[in-house]
């Protein structure tokens, strides 16, 4: 058996300027189960830039024409698809087995009020989504970005909207005091032109809840709550063709991510889809199903997903399903994002039930693990995460391929939000909580996530632009100024230095999974926790042969001595990461010693060969 430390150097070797070439067969990568992955997440304007000649997307003018201005931290920056295919090595010698990728569809430029422009360089703000951004390349550039990642073993998952489009679309109406207001369907209903003392409009439509075309054949008006229409020089802007059509957006005004608007409302001004209809749906099925079938990727994020109606969902996910088995893609991932910074699963769940999401990102696991390092709960809030597992569709097996995550583009940074929570915190205690935050990601249940900048102690000023920093040496100012925890690495510099503590610790870990499959695809089950900060311990059993692995942490400030369950079979012990004891304490029992924030990762060896426990 490896030891971690030849784990360690075997990483190393990985992770330096040598080449990781071709000699993964694409059926190996493809056959992976999600439940074994580790994924890095990046925004590719924030990576890498390969090509300057793109930074502008073709585009002439000052900034408020072609997005481009790398001082400021809501325009494009300049990285590209050349740049991150140039990084793949240093992905991959992180120990990541899939690259998820931000948004690479044309957006629109640059919107906003006059004062209050910003860039789409995040992606989200789609035109054309058959074509990447001039931004960023080509279609060939994301062509070759997929191909040599998978020459290097590496998936890539794409990140896909399917709940708006870009601000096009504009209404005759201000909406009163608030501008375009959220007009809900009881005040403003389909079958009256401006709300319900309107003329009659739309005879015979029975309501959104009915996604027969016969139904959307009989609604011909969608000046029901605002009165749409797309700006002169607009109208052909957005591909496909139809996309064009107001008839084809629920055109209510923004939404307050509440209730009813949640669905139907405008998401700051985005164009919200009226995905109840079936020409919507058919449309969004062609679109991301060519995507599977001229690049191969091998998954999908799918933002925004709990603001689009269940039944979309379920007619959307099973071709994508379908077109990748057809492409011989056995293991494709799709999981939404199902924003509810919060504790508890119960939530998240549902969308694997009722909209029939394979998977979701798993924002209950970083509550979770925010609320016992950042708030300071008692470890009992982790073992209630992992007891609402069964709630998924597939119950505990299911909740082993959950992509799990700390921080990201939208929330912030975890480093941020501890220091959020935990005001005038040291740099040392800084760091303690986020390496353990670490380790959790990487050795509990799920599909651990790295987001971009993380592996290099990234620390952002808050959340949104403030923590969508450059990998590559950058010109803004309020990027410039951010701490970097573990590391005296000029901010003016890159950031891709495979030394650095918190990759290492990342590597290290990816390659503990790598080499233990109980850490990545076994079962698991809590062994310890308590109702203050201090022990949380599970065990996780090999699936093959039912070997047990004891993972302990310490969230407090202070060392412990604690016990923990284990099997009864169960009578020496062999560490893999941190300090195990050498022996169980009695048949069923450890003790541990674990310094403030620590862990430990133990195999467990049972008195008798080829004897393990799996309960």
């Amino acid at each position: 058996m490896k030891t971690l430390a030849c784990l360690a150097l075997l990483a190393a070797l990985a992770a330096t300027s040598a080449p990781v070439r071709a000699d993964v067969p694409l059926d190996a990568v493809r056959a992976r189960p999600a439940a074994g992955e580790v994924i890095y997440f990046l925004l590719p304007d924030r990576f890498e830039n390969g090509d300057t000649a793109n930074d502008r997307g073709g585009l002439k003018g000052d900034r408020l024409k072609t997005g481009f201005d790398p001082a400021a931290k809501s325009f494009y920056h300049g990285g590209d698809l050349k740049g991150l295919i140039q990084r793949l090595d240093y992905i991959k010698g992180l120990g990541a087995t899939a690259v998820w990728v931000g948004p690479v569809f044309k957006n629109k430029p640059v919107q906003g009020s006059p004062g209050q422009e910003s860039a789409g360089y995040h992606g989200y703000w789609i035109t054309d989504f058959t074509r990447v951004d001039p931004h960023f390349g080509t279609n060939a550039d994301f062509k070759a970005l997929v191909e040599a990642a998978h020459a290097r073993g590496l998936k890539v998952y794409m990140d896909i909207i399917a709940n708006h489009t870009a601000d096009v679309i504009q209404y005759r109406e201000q909406g009163g005091p608030v501008p375009y207001a959220y007009r809900s369907r009881a005040d403003y209903p389909y079958a009256r032109k401006g709300g319900v003392n309107g003329p009659a409009i739309n005879p015979g439509f029975a309501s959104d809840e009915d996604s027969s075309a016969a139904n959307f054949a009989k609604l011909t008006d969608p000046t029901f709550a605002y009165t749409p229409y797309v700006p002169a020089g607009e109208e052909h802007v957005k591909v496909p063709e139809w996309l064009n059509d107001p008839a084809y957006y629920h055109n209510r005004g923004n939404t307050t991510f509440t209730g009813e608007s949640s669905r139907f409302g405008d998401f700051v001004g985005l164009d919200d889809l009226f995905t109840e209809h079936p020409r919507v749906r058919a449309g969004m099925i062609a679109i991301y199903r060519q995507w599977i079938e001229d690049f191969g990727i091998d998954g999908y994020r799918i933002d925004t997903a709990r603001h689009v109606d269940p039944g979309f969902w379920q007619a959307f996910i099973p071709p994508m399903l379908e077109a990748a088995k057809a492409k011989g893609i056995p293991n494709f991932t799709i999981f939404g994002e199902v924003a509810r910074e919060e504790p508890g699963n119960g939530y998240i769940a549902q969308y694997t039930r009722r909209d029939g999401y394979p998977a979701v990102l798993d924002f209950a696991f970083q509550g979770s693990v925010r609320a016992a390092l950042g708030a300071g709960k008692g470890t009992s809030v982790l073992a209630e995460l992992f007891d609402g597992d069964v709630l998924y569709e597939g119950g505990e097996k299911a909740a082993l391929a959950m992509p799990t995550f700390l921080g990201n583009h939208d929330m912030g940074r975890f480093s941020t939000l501890i220091r959020h929570d935990r005001p005038g915190i040291s740099a040392a205690e800084l760091e303690a909580r986020v390496r353990l935050a670490h380790v959790m990601l990487l050795t509990l249940r799920g599909a651990p996530v790295i987001y971009y900048g993380d592996e290099q102690g990234y620390v952002g000023d808050g959340n949104d632009t403030d923590a969508r920093e450059d990998m590559f040496a950058s010109k803004t100012a309020s990027y410039l100024d951010n701490p970097v925890m573990d590391a005296a690495r000029p901010a003016a510099s890159d950031h891709f230095d495979p030394a650095h503590p918190f990759y290492r610790l990342i590597r290290d870990l990816a390659a503990l999974r790598a080499a233990h499959p109980a850490l990545a695809r076994g079962r698991q089950v809590v062994r310890g926790y308590e109702e203050k900060p201090g022990l949380f311990s599970v065990s996780r059993f090999d699936p093959d042969s039912g070997a047990e692995y004891l993972i302990a942490f310490n969230t407090s400030d202070a060392p412990i001595h604690a016990a923990s369950v284990v099997g009864t079979s169960a009578e020496k012990l062999e560490t893999l990461f941190g300090t195990c004891p050498a022996r169980v304490s009695a048949s069923g029992s450890i003790s541990l010693d674990l310094p403030a924030f620590g862990s430990a990762v133990c195999r467990l060896i049972p008195s008798s060969p080829g004897t393990q426990t799996t309960k």
